[in-house]
């Protein structure tokens, strides 16, 4: 969180994974097997608990999607007056 031009910046990192397994009618099941990933790993990624991206599991979750970095990751851009 900052401050810029009176307002307070708290931006945050997202991951959309369940969007994208819902759009590819993929369960996690599925992913968890295909990109060697332990349940608890996924769900962090999944429902946004994670501290700090391990760069292999991230591309682990690509190959096996068969998508890119930014259709797994958004920034989210929150505002606030001060």
């Amino acid at each position: 969180m900052f401050i810029w031009g009176g307002q307070i910046m708290s931006n945050e990192i997202i991951f959309t994974i369940n969007e994208v397994l819902n759009e590819k009618n993929i369960s996690k099941n599925w992913l968890e097997e295909n990109a060697n990933l332990q349940r608890s790993q996924l769900n962090s990624y999944a429902n946004n608990k994670v501290k700090r991206i391990d760069l292999d599991v991230l591309a682990r979750i690509c190959i096996a999607l068969n998508v890119e970095v930014g259709d797994l990751i958004k920034l989210q851009r929150n505002k606030g007056e001060l």
